[in-house]
């Protein structure tokens, strides 16, 4: 019984009152737990409904050093012994069969002798940091990056490496690191997406939505696609000519006192508490999102920073320039994809066919994009509170493919952070000699995104959402933050 009655007062006694009352206690524990979460009924709606905005700014777990992030993910599988990992050991014994390593697993075919990087190396700045000759304005940069060159994932495949770096979980549904962090901290900017992804102008990278789903969280998290070609975001202008502007508030207005009505009859709708949030964004959305992504507004100056000036750097210009155009305006996770699923070994990064023309050409698409991108966010002083992450989904082997190639490697991958106070110019981590295996303070995916969560302010293993009967982690039970990043 949940009550008591006129009938059975005299007889309860003290075990079945404790009992009884706890029933009461737990209720209100969880009344508590969920105002805290802003997900009781007479919460969950927005303005207009009277529910709050899944979105909504809401406290860190401690003091961030970082309010956004700004993932730069190159798709495809950067070569890191051709770009940030110098491996002297190759050109020594380049042409020699890999030894000592176990049994090595290709991807395709068989494997091949070592093969030295077809690019010259130079060293940058005060850390002396040896950089690929792919990746000269970056190399400008080394001394506000820290390198981490011991990440190691557990797949060879594109689509699941990508599902690994992206959501922390080899399976499809899971959600990405993005939806995590908004469904952490909410948004500063209710009138943009909390999250926001921008892939390549040739098209999405492999796995597509998959890589910014919210997966079991409330769809109110899941990344929203702005174009980096053309307009930005489709069907964002209203119908004018058809419905005025104050028609569509009165529509919506209506809709939601229809909402509310429900809401109150159906307490506890979260699904409708995540449309109505939804409509709302999308009306509000008309009114700021065009000056928000409306490059023309930038100087010239800036937007040669950007290298607009180029047709070949153009393209991932204009997605940098608009990554820090969203994070200036509140928006707290913005992912920039280089490499497009279209035609696999010339639109991505994968170089398994012809690794120089390959890599020079991606990374003359990104390497002034991205330096600009640093420079701009440096000087403008967005870099003292926003992360950017550079990292693909594996790296590449130190063996030749067919003597013109490098076939997918997940055991070694070079990542670099920048921004959110990390002391720039450090080297974490290390390979072996050849770059074949992750050696020296490994890193998995896992500890990539306890590092991100941190610096956000957010402990990992307490940010968790109940599902199928646990409390999910975007890091399950693993993962520790870079001690070096986070110290």
């Amino acid at each position: 019984m949940s009550s008591f009655t006129s009938t059975d007062r005299r007889f309860v006694s003290r075990r079945d009152f404790l009992f009884r009352a706890g029933e009461g206690i737990g209720g209100i524990a969880l009344a508590h737990m969920l105002q805290g979460e802003g997900l009781l009924a007479s919460q969950a709606a927005c303005d207009t409904a009277g529910i709050t905005s899944p979105t909504a700014p809401r406290e860190p777990h401690f003091r961030p050093r970082a309010k956004a992030v700004i993932s730069l993910f190159m798709s495809g599988g950067v070569s890191h012994v051709d770009s940030f990992d110098y491996k002297p050991m190759l050109e020594k014994h380049h042409g020699k069969p890999l030894t000592g390593k176990g049994k090595v697993r290709v991807r395709q075919g068989f494997p091949g002798p070592l093969m030295k990087s077809p690019f010259g190396f130079k060293q940058y700045g005060e850390s002396g940091k040896h950089v690929s000759e792919l990746f000269p304005c970056m190399g400008e940069m080394v001394d506000d990056l820290a390198f981490v060159h011991s990440c190691q994932g557990r797949s060879n495949d594109h689509v699941l490496a990508h599902y690994e770096w992206n959501t922390g979980s080899l399976l499809m549904g899971h959600p990405s690191v993005g939806s995590w962090v908004t469904y952490g901290l909410g948004s500063e900017n209710q009138s943009l997406p909390g999250f926001v992804v921008v892939y390549d102008h040739r098209g999405g990278p492999f796995s597509g939505p998959a890589n910014w789903s919210s997966g079991y969280l409330p769809a109110a998290y899941q990344g929203t696609v702005f174009r980096s070609a053309g307009d930005p975001i489709l069907d964002l202008r209203p119908p004018g000519e058809m419905v005025s502007p104050e028609q569509q508030r009165a529509r919506l207005d209506h809709l939601a006192v229809l909402n509310e009505e429900h809401a109150k009859k159906y307490p506890g709708a979260g699904d409708l508490a995540a449309r109505i949030a939804s409509y709302e964004l999308a009306y509000r959305m008309q009114g700021c999102a065009p000056e928000a992504v409306d490059l023309s507004q930038e100087s010239e100056a800036v937007k040669k920073l950007y290298a607009m000036d180029d047709p070949v750097t153009e393209p991932f210009g204009r997605q940098c320039l608009l990554a820090r155009r969203l994070v200036e305006r509140g928006v707290r996770f913005v992912q920039l994809y280089s490499g497009a699923l279209r035609q696999q070994n010339i639109d991505t990064w994968d170089a398994h066919s012809n690794l120089v023309e390959n890599h020079t050409l991606h990374a003359k698409e990104v390497d002034r994009p991205i330096a600009g991108l640093l420079q701009d966010l440096k000087q403008t002083g967005l870099l003292e509170d926003t992360l950017v992450v550079w990292h693909s989904e594996f790296g590449r082997m130190p063996i030749s493919q067919r003597g013109v190639g490098r076939d997918h490697n997940p055991g070694a991958m070079t990542a670099w952070m920048a921004g959110a106070g990390i002391a720039g110019g450090q080297s974490i981590g290390a390979t072996d000699e050849f770059g074949y295996k992750a050696e020296q303070q490994v890193m998995t995916y896992h500890d990539l995104h306890a590092t991100i969560l941190h610096l956000l302010g957010m402990d990992h293993t307490r940010l968790t959402y109940f599902f199928n009967g646990r409390h999910m982690r975007l890091t399950d039970v693993h993962g520790e933050p870079i001690p070096q990043i986070v110290g």
